[in-house]
């Protein structure tokens, strides 16, 4: 592997670190406060760790301290996807208890158009 192919390779990865880290600050603005993502950022996410994923499978990997700016990105990379794992089960919590308020929306809906209907029946 050359100088070059490994440049770009801590670059393509210092990139990466950067949007992971704008993905995860919007996910959570305190630490005292749960963790809110919307189905988009979970999607970008995703998207962008499988991306980061691919790229680091597609080249062999070099031995730990052949070069420290890579050494430092793959870090950084780990911490990201760390930091996501500890936020998985507040987000995890906030989507069941979004479902449970759609469903008790949807519940509400469906007896307020029963009730419209039985009330036509009877004018």
């Amino acid at each position: 592997m050359t100088v070059s192919q490994t440049l770009s390779r801590a670059e393509n990865l210092r990139e990466t670190n950067r949007r992971l880290r704008v993905w995860l600050d919007s996910i959570i603005a305190r630490p005292t406060q749960a963790a809110v993502a919307a189905p988009d950022h979970l999607g970008y996410l995703l998207s962008e760790l499988l991306r980061a994923g691919d790229k680091l499978r597609a080249q062999p990997m070099l031995a730990r301290g052949d070069d420290p700016d890579l050494d430092r990105e793959v870090e950084e990379y780990r911490g990201h996807v760390e930091r996501l794992g500890e936020l998985l089960p507040s987000i995890h919590r906030q989507l069941l208890a979004e479902r449970a308020s759609l469903e008790a929306q949807r519940s509400r809906v469906r007896s307020a158009a029963e009730w419209a209907h039985a009330s036509r029946r009877t004018l």
